[in-house]
């Protein structure tokens, strides 16, 4: 387990930090999650899994940031938190799929209902090409909400308004 804290200050430039610099290692198994940290300032941590060796090069976490890196590996290891950005089967996870097929495909374990149920097996999921399950229970989760059909779809959308956007 390896977790890195390089100050990242949203989820969105993480994501771009792990898309292209950890991705094209091509790690085996790999899961990399991002955590939201407070200490010393807010700010996106990183977590690194893999099925294999520890990857080699990459960048180091200054001493200031060390804490938040360490919680980051932790909550990660315990299955506790992390928002999984890379893992396997993500790729798969485009278009509309059923909630089965989305456990079958992917490392995603169990997929809730927010304020509901959990949808069934057979109900269609629309990704949005968009898929971030997180670390809940030890399992690791997709939490999804109602859209139109009967379907349902990630309860994190792809490009969220950001607070207090001016509209």
């Amino acid at each position: 387990m390896i977790g890195l804290s390089l100050g990242h200050r949203t989820d969105r430039d993480a994501e771009h930090w792990l898309r292209h610099a950890v991705r094209p290692l091509g790690l085996p198994g790999l899961v990399a999650c991002t955590h939201l940290v407070r200490r010393p300032f807010p700010h996106v941590a990183v977590s690194l899994a893999t099925g294999g060796e520890p990857p080699t090069g990459l960048p180091v976490t200054a001493p200031e940031l060390r804490e938040a890196a360490g919680h980051a590996a932790a909550e990660h290891a315990a299955r506790r938190s992390g928002r999984a950005v890379i893992y396997p089967g993500v790729e798969r996870l485009t278009g509309t799929l059923t909630v089965g097929e989305v456990i079958a495909l992917s490392a995603i374990e169990r997929v809730t209902g927010l304020g509901g149920p959990p949808p069934e097996p057979e109900t269609g999921l629309e990704t949005r090409d968009h898929v971030r399950p997180q670390w809940m229970d030890g399992l690791l989760t997709l939490v999804t909400v109602p859209v139109a059909g009967g379907r349902v779809a990630p309860f994190e959308v792809p490009d969220p308004t950001p607070c207090c956007a001016d509209h």
